[in-house]
């Protein structure tokens, strides 16, 4: 048998360089002499920015001029819905990564341009001033607002009024679970889209009809379902109804025939113009 040696490195131990960390990670580096991207420490270590954000903005510095970033696009592109897609987005915009802008041509074309910033701050990373184009600049694909999330209220904007909520939203959104059992809603995501239900409701939409429009078709991997009713009840918001025809004016009453004295029995009938009633045979001619 041969001799065992406890103090003999493992053959794991044995790739670990020399003065190395005991526990965390350990780096493998291998240089990159062509297709890499720089990007700074400031946004792979950022402390507010979600990993979602964070892997989104790498992705985008990743791409060339010209390349879709719209929420569809990278929706497509990664396994992440529309929604965390659009937040990641979101929190790129508040750190100064990402600009979307609304420009318009010199033909009056109006176009959404998205700078993307590797470094916010700095000298050079602010937006470039408008130039005119040297050619028309591929627009946007997805420049609509973004999916299943509400839009955020400005900054001391005063709050709008809301109508009083209307009686059945409230059991309208708790009993979504019973046409999905993944609809099951917390009771403040319930408080918080009564007001939406309501304009539904209030629009003469039926009951039954609105939780149609929201528990049929619903994405595979929803993780967030208020998210999803909160967009659905926005973006998918029917128009008020027309209003009615006026209704065709009444007829006024028909007088009646005049009396008149039958010629045969002198007996009184009506009729529009003098003769013999119904029980007297007529003249013979």
């Amino acid at each position: 048998m041969a001799p065992h040696h406890p103090s003999a490195p493992s053959r794991a131990t044995s790739l670990v360089p020399s003065g190395a960390a005991r526990s965390g990670v350990i780096h493998v580096n291998t240089w990159h002499a062509s297709h890499y991207t720089v990007v700074g420490n400031h946004l792979l270590q950022h402390r507010e920015l979600s990993a979602t954000a964070i892997g989104v903005a790498a992705y985008i510095q990743s791409l060339p001029d010209g390349a879709p970033v719209g929420i569809k696009a990278l929706a497509g592109r990664f396994p992440e819905g529309e929604v965390r897609i659009a937040s990641a987005l979101r929190e790129l915009e508040r750190h100064g990564y990402l600009e979307r802008r609304r420009e318009r041509l010199e033909g009056g074309r109006v176009v959404t341009r998205t700078y993307s910033y590797n470094k916010p701050g700095s000298a050079s990373g602010g937006p470039p001033p408008p130039q005119p184009p040297d050619r028309e600049p591929v627009p946007d694909p997805d420049p609509d607002p973004e999916p299943e999330s509400a839009p955020e209220p400005e900054v001391g904007a005063a709050p709008e009024a809301q109508p009083p909520p209307h009686p059945g939203a409230a059991d309208l959104l708790a009993g979504l679970r019973r046409h999905d059992p993944r609809m099951l809603l917390a009771e403040r995501d319930v408080r918080r889209l009564v007001p939406s239900v309501s304009a539904w409701l209030e629009r003469g939409v039926e009951p039954e009809a609105v939780a149609r429009a929201l528990s049929s078709g619903l994405p595979e991997d929803m993780r967030r379902p208020a998210s999803v009713l909160a967009y659905r009840l926005t973006a998918l918001l029917p128009p008020h109804l027309p209003a009615a025809p006026p209704a065709p004016a009444a007829r006024p009453p028909a007088r009646p025939d005049p009396l008149q004295n039958c010629d045969g029995c002198d007996r009184a009938f009506r009729a529009p113009t003098p003769g013999r009633c119904r029980s007297c045979p007529p003249v013979a001619a």
